[in-house]
């Protein structure tokens, strides 16, 4: 289902005003793991889906990351 905007991305079924956007990752071991989350585009909504160790989890709480520190490789 296309969102109303256009852009191709699924409409949050919570809100219906914002899109589903996919966050990729990297496992451990540095492979990719595209779309491990999906999270909605809209701020007030906060509907993520996310996938850990094959365990589905929703509506997880959301931080902003501002305070992360990369990590030194």
């Amino acid at each position: 289902m296309e969102d109303s905007i256009g852009n191709g991305w699924p409409s949050c079924r919570k809100c219906v005003a914002g899109s589903l956007l996919p966050l990729s990752d990297f496992g451990s071991q540095g492979a990719p793991i595209h779309y491990k989350a999906w999270v909605c585009s809209n701020p007030d909504c906060g509907f993520n889906i996310k996938i850990r160790n094959g365990d589905v989890y929703l509506n997880e709480p959301i931080a902003s990351g501002a305070m992360h520190a990369p990590r030194m490789r």
